[in-house]
């Protein structure tokens, strides 16, 4: 039975490897959007474009509270309550 279901189902290996290649992809990026390295970078960049200019401590405030949302956020596979 092994050897027909491997002969049946290897059409489907492309597609299989193409999911496999996604979730990792997928894993990679909320690996990095969670790291705390770039979490800190990216409110250091905000600080440095609010003494520039280039943000108005309006705009610093928001993007900055994103950051942190996502730094004290739920972690992957955890469910949320928020009603949007």
């Amino acid at each position: 039975m092994g050897l027909l279901t491997w002969v049946v189902s290897l059409p489907f290996a492309p597609v299989r490897g193409v999911i496999w290649v996604s979730e990792l992809i997928q894993d990679e990026v909320e690996q990095q959007l969670h790291d705390p390295k770039n979490l800190r970078r990216e409110l250091e960049e905000i600080d440095r474009a609010v003494a520039t200019g280039e943000l108005s401590p309006d705009e610093a405030e928001q993007v900055q509270q994103e950051v942190l949302d996502r730094m004290t956020g739920p972690e992957k596979g955890v469910a949320t309550d928020r009603k949007e």
